[in-house]
């Protein structure tokens, strides 16, 4: 099968690596230093090409058979829509603000299977949501978690980014989207915050992000909310920067020129954030699904603590999310899953967790399944 990734930050880069070989596979990004790393995995093409410049893109989608869309949030929604117009079946993790949905009744038109969010969270979540759904006669109560941080905790932001930054800063301006008592409810986001202690990490905090995205549409659960998880204080921090106006993206006069506050903001973030070579991280992720099952009252929890591979240097937010996606590609491959039509993680839940958590398991990365009776 040919396979054309799109994008070779951080998590491409690890998609990349792990498809190299078993697929006939092509890389695109405009970041050659990044291409030129994946070259030299062996038996993999790289293409220095922008996604947005379409004379560079439609030759490459007519050359191949399902793509992998790993762009940034800003240019995702747009670059899924070429894809399914060129009428190609796709596995997405680009984190974009719009509603995926809205491209479903294109991707059915060209008969395309499209699966989007399909990371560690928004992604793994998703899928054990699914799958609870559908065995359990109700649930009532779904609460997750999430959050990437580097091993080493460094003043003042306490924070590395593990994936594209700019997706980062939107989940601290994104309002937050729950459900509460059967009702939608939007609080912005940085929110709520709440301390957790977690093994192996110790205190945490967690705060509202817009995280639950499709499960707002396809589980009419009544209860629903995804927090991000940081080391205390990060909150507040990024708090203090958004209601100052740093993240704003209308521009402001400094002497004399116009300036997008959110561009300078995110210049110097982005080298404050940045991992140094070899520099470890962790993913971790709690979720939590209560219901109805067997007639009893349950609580299913599931705990995830991923920590960087210094044998392969693959960090472990491009872990958890890179694998996650290529094993839904081999799904896809495999011919396991076939449906038209846009496919939040959940739509797959019922069929094909089995099949995408064995995967993450033969790459070491683990879940620890708690069942409990709830009074």
């Amino acid at each position: 099968m040919r396979v054309l990734l799109l994008g070779a930050g951080r998590v491409g880069s690890a998609i990349a690596a792990d498809l190299a070989g078993e697929f006939e596979l092509t890389v695109a990004d405009t970041d050659t230093t990044a291409l030129a790393r994946i070259s030299e995995l062996g038996g993999v093409r790289t293409v220095a090409a922008s996604v947005t410049d379409s004379r560079a893109l439609e030759p490459l989608l007519r050359a191949t058979d399902l793509v992998v869309g790993a762009v940034p949030g800003p240019v995702g929604f747009e670059t899924l829509r070429r894809v399914l117009e060129a009428g190609r079946d796709v596995v997405d993790i680009s984190f974009f603000a719009q509603d995926a949905f809205e491209l479903d009744e294109l991707a059915r038109a060209q008969g395309c299977t499209a699966i989007v969010d399909c990371g560690v969270a928004p992604g793994c979540s998703n899928l054990l949501f699914g799958r609870h759904a559908a065995a359990m006669e109700r649930v009532d109560r779904f609460w997750c978690a999430v959050g990437g941080l580097p091993v080493v905790r460094g003043w003042p932001y306490e924070y590395k980014a593990p994936f594209s930054p700019i997706d980062v800063i939107a989940e601290y301006t994104r309002p937050a989207r729950l459900r509460r008592g059967g009702q939608d409810v939007t609080l912005p986001a940085l929110s709520e915050i709440e301390l957790l202690d977690l093994p192996g990490i110790g205190t945490v905090e967690a705060f509202n992000t817009d995280g639950l995205r499709s499960l707002l549409h396809t589980l009419p659960v009544p209860d629903m909310i995804e927090k991000t998880i940081r080391y205390p204080g990060h909150a507040e921090r990024m708090r203090m920067l958004r209601d100052t106006g740093f993240f704003d993206e209308s521009p402001v006069q400094v002497g004399g020129t116009a300036v997008a506050p959110l561009e300078v903001a995110a210049r110097l973030l982005f080298q404050a954030w940045r991992y140094a070579p070899g520099e470890p991280d962790l993913t971790v992720m709690r979720l939590i699904i209560e219901g109805i099952e067997g007639g009893r009252s349950r609580r299913h929890t599931y705990d995830l603590l991923d920590r960087y591979d210094a044998s392969t240097g693959t960090s472990a937010m491009a872990r958890t999310t890179g694998y996650t996606c290529t094993a839904a590609v081999r799904l896809l491959a495999a011919g396991r899953f076939r449906r038209p039509g846009i496919s939040p993680p959940e739509v797959l839940g019922p069929e094909a967790t089995d099949f995408i958590f064995a995967d993450l398991e033969q790459h070491g990365v683990h879940f620890r399944h708690q069942v409990s009776e709830l009074g």
